[in-house]
C-alpha cells in the first residue's frame, strides 16, 4: 500500500485555510500569494518540492463555436451504452454528423477549481509558469498524483511555477449542462482566460513573463487549440498523450466502458445527470489508460477510486478544436507512452515514430530545431501514472530549458 499511503498523506497535507496573504504553514513555511483564488487552502506537493495554494477561480468565458445537437440526453445506462457504441463503431463520424445541427453561443461565469504552486524556497524568484490541463477520466491531481508520480515536483525542481486546474464539470469546478455547455470550444476559452490571468498577474502575486501550456490527452487537444486560436497566449506547448493517429480511438472509447457517474460512484457524483460519465470499472481504466507491466497495481486502484467525470458533450467534440496554425512559432514537444492506445493504437514506434508527424501537420512554421518527441517505454495512455513517468518529466523540463522557456 506504499503508493496509496503516500498519496493519502499528500492529500492530508493541507495545513492552513486562509483569507489573506502572505501565508505560512507548518514550521513557518511560506506559500504563494492567494490573489484570485477563493476559499484558499495551503499544502505541499506530494514530493515536497512545491508549496501550493488550492481554491477556486472565477472565469468568464464565451464561445460561438459550441456544437448544437439534435439529441436528447439519455435517461439510463442502456441508452448511454448504445450512444457510445454508435459513436465509436465503424461509421461513427456519420453518426455524429447526423446529430449535429450547427453551432450555438454559450456564455457564463464559471468556478474553476485550481492549484497554484511555486518551487519551495524560490517563491520570490520564479517568473515562468506551466499551466497544466488534464485529460478525460482524471482530474488535476493527475499532475501531482503521489510521491514519485508528481509532474509538479519535477517542474518545481527545475524552477517552474505550476498552475493545475479541474476542467469545467470536473471536481469542484462548475457542473454545467453536459451536452450543450461542457464541450471543447468553451473549455478552450476557459484555458485561454486562465493563461492570460497568469500572464497579467491577476492570479497570485506576479505577472509571469513566460507561460507554457502542458496538456495530457484532451488537455493536449485544448492546449493545441489555444495555440491555433490565440497564438500569442502561450510561449511553448508540450502535448502529452496526443498524436494525429486516431485509429486507436474506437478501441479506447469502447474499452473505457463509460458508465453514468452518479450510478457508478454515487458517493462522489450524486445529483449529476446521465450526461456525466466515468470509466466503468478498474478493468476499463486499465484497458484505456495503463500498460502492464509498466505500472504499480496500487496506482491503478487509486486512479479508479479517484477517477474524474467527463461529459457526452466532450466526447462529441473531442478533437473539434484541433487546427493547424502558421502563426504559433514557439517550441513544441510531443510526448507519449509507447503503448498509448487512443493516439498510437498501442504502438507509437510502429512503423515509424507516430509522434513525429504532429508538428509538421499542425505547426508548419515551427522549425525542426524547436521541436522534439519523446516515447516513454512500457507506458500506456496515462503517462504520468507509470513507472517510466519520471523520464518523460525530465525530458520536458530539459526541452523547455534548452529553448529558454
Amino acid at each position: 500500500m506504499k503508493a496509496l499511503t503516500s498519496a493519502l498523506i499528500g492529500a492530508a497535507a493541507l495545513v492552513q485555510t486562509v483569507n489573506s496573504s502572505p501565508l505560512f504553514g507548518a514550521a513557518g513555511l511560506d506559500f504563494p500569494n492567494v490573489t484570485g483564488l477563493a476559499n484558499p487552502t495551503v499544502h505541499i506537493s506530494n514530493g515536497g518540492s512545491a508549496h501550493c495554494v488550492s481554491g477556486t477561480v472565477k472565469v468568464n468565458a464565451t464561445t460561438d463555436k459550441n456544437l448544437k445537437f439534435a439529441y436528447n440526453l439519455p435517461s439510463n445506462q442502456s441508452q448511454v451504452t448504445q450512444t457510445l457504441v454508435s459513436l465509436w463503431s465503424s461509421g461513427g463520424d456519420g453518426y455524429l454528423k447526423s446529430l449535429t445541427s450547427g453551432t450555438q453561443r454559450v456564455s457564463g461565469s464559471y468556478d474553476i477549481e485550481a492549484t497554484y504552486c511555486l518551487p519551495a524556497g524560490k517563491t520570490s524568484k520564479s517568473t515562468k509558469v506551466q499551466i497544466l490541463t488534464h485529460g478525460i477520466g482524471v482530474d488535476r491531481h493527475y499532475w501531482d498524483f503521489a510521491s514519485g508520480y508528481s509532474y509538479v515536483d519535477t517542474a518545481a525542481a527545475a524552477g517552474y511555477a505550476t498552475f493545475l486546474y479541474n476542467r469545467l464539470g470536473v471536481g469542484a469546478s462548475s457542473k454545467e449542462d453536459p451536452l450543450n455547455v461542457v464541450q471543447s470550444p468553451l473549455e478552450l476559452e476557459i484555458l485561454k482566460t486562465l493563461a492570460s490571468k497568469l500572464r497579467q498577474g491577476t492570479l497570485g502575486d506576479r505577472a509571469f513573463s513566460t507561460v507554457v501550456g502542458v496538456g495530457h490527452s484532451f488537455g493536449s487537444i485544448l492546449t493545441q487549440g489555444v495555440t491555433a486560436a490565440y497564438p500569442k497566449t502561450l510561449d511553448a506547448a508540450v502535448l502529452t498523450g496526443f498524436a494525429l493517429d486516431s485509429n486507436g480511438l474506437p478501441g479506447f472509447g469502447l474499452g473505457l466502458n463509460a458508465a453514468i457517474a452518479s450510478e457508478t460512484q454515487p458517493y462522489r457524483f450524486s445529483g449529476l445527470s446521465a450526461g456525466y460519465l466515468v470509466a466503468g470499472t478498474s478493468v476499463s481504466n486499465q484497458i484505456a489508460f495503463f500498460y502492464d507491466p509498466g505500472f504499480d497495481p496500487e496506482i491503478l486502484s487509486l486512479a479508479d477510486a479517484t477517477k474524474g467525470s467527463f461529459t457526452l458533450g466532450e466526447l462529441f467534440t473531442l478533437t473539434h478544436v484541433v487546427n493547424a496554425t502558421s502563426e504559433f512559432q514557439g517550441p513544441v514537444a510531443v510526448v507519449a507512452g509507447n503503448e498509448d492506445l487512443p493516439f498510437c493504437n498501442g504502438n507509437c514506434s510502429s512503423p515509424t515514430n507516430i509522434l513525429a508527424g504532429l508538428v509538421p501537420a499542425l505547426y508548419p512554421e515551427v522549425s525542426e530545431a524547436k521541436t522534439a518527441t519523446y516515447v516513454a517505454p512500457a507506458v500506456g495512455h496515462a503517462l504520468n501514472l507509470h513507472y517510466a513517468a519520471p523520464g518523460a518529466f525530465d525530458f520536458i523540463q530539459d526541452f523547455l530549458k534548452k529553448h529558454n522557456v
